[in-house]
């Protein structure tokens, strides 16, 4: 018999398919050693390479920021979507708007600004409100989490993505973007809200965020 073979019944130093205990390379004392190396960086995108505050822009490679128009056409749809049959719904209990008193029991001609202002925001519109508000907070929290894209934004190829990393928006991001788009525009200000959100996707630079954007820390691109 050889004398080559070994007679330990363990494996050879060299052997191939010996498991070798993982070395960590050397430190050089920095406290970063033990980090995980950073991803590598996107593509150049819209912006070039750099973000507004230097560095990686989070939107490099990405698609494109969605066109303000689209994302207005996109909300409408939307709105439409959900406020007609939710009218409809209301007719038998008087309809989810309350129209002027014609039987003489408000004041004035119903025509002045107070008469207005108190038929609005009576018992029954805020009802209806309230409701309205329960079923687009949680159509634009399904929808936007499920894919970022709702039904209008669907139809018009955008989407909805994290700023840092351009994933679909989780649970809590986008009950968050819900809540401070439609909470305001249906129970508070909504004419003033539209409009700021309006002039902030064509102003805000460089990302085009509405303020929902923003607290949820979004972004609306445009898909093929």
């Amino acid at each position: 018999m050889s004398n080559d073979q070994p007679t330990s019944g363990q494996p050879p130093e060299d052997d191939p398919f010996l498991k070798k205990p993982h070395e960590p390379p050397p430190s050089s004392g920095s406290p970063y050693d033990s980090a995980p190396p950073p991803p590598p960086p996107y593509d150049p995108g819209p912006f070039g390479g750099g973000g507004p505050y230097g560095g990686v822009d989070p939107l490099a490679g990405m698609p494109p920021l969605a066109e303000p128009g689209k994302r207005i056409l996109a909300r409408l749809i939307d709105f439409l979507i959900i406020s007609i049959p939710l009218y409809l719904i209301s007719l038998p209990w008087g309809g989810a708007v309350e129209m002027s008193d014609n039987n003489g029991s408000g004041n004035g001609n119903g025509n002045g600004v107070g008469d207005v202002f108190s038929q609005t925001y009576s018992g029954h519109q805020l009802l209806w409100s309230l409701i309205g508000l329960v079923v687009y907070v949680a159509y634009d929290t399904y929808f936007t989490h499920k894919d970022g894209r709702t039904l209008g934004k669907r139809l018009l190829k955008l989407r909805v993505a994290m700023l840092n990393d351009g994933r679909v928006p989780d649970t809590g991001a986008s009950f968050l973007r819900a809540v401070v788009l439609w909470l305001p525009a249906l129970l508070c200000c909504p004419c003033l809200w539209w409009l700021i959100n309006i002039v902030l996707m064509f102003t805000d630079k460089p990302y085009r965020q509405g303020l929902q954007d923003k607290a949820a820390k979004t972004v609306v691109v445009q898909i093929n």
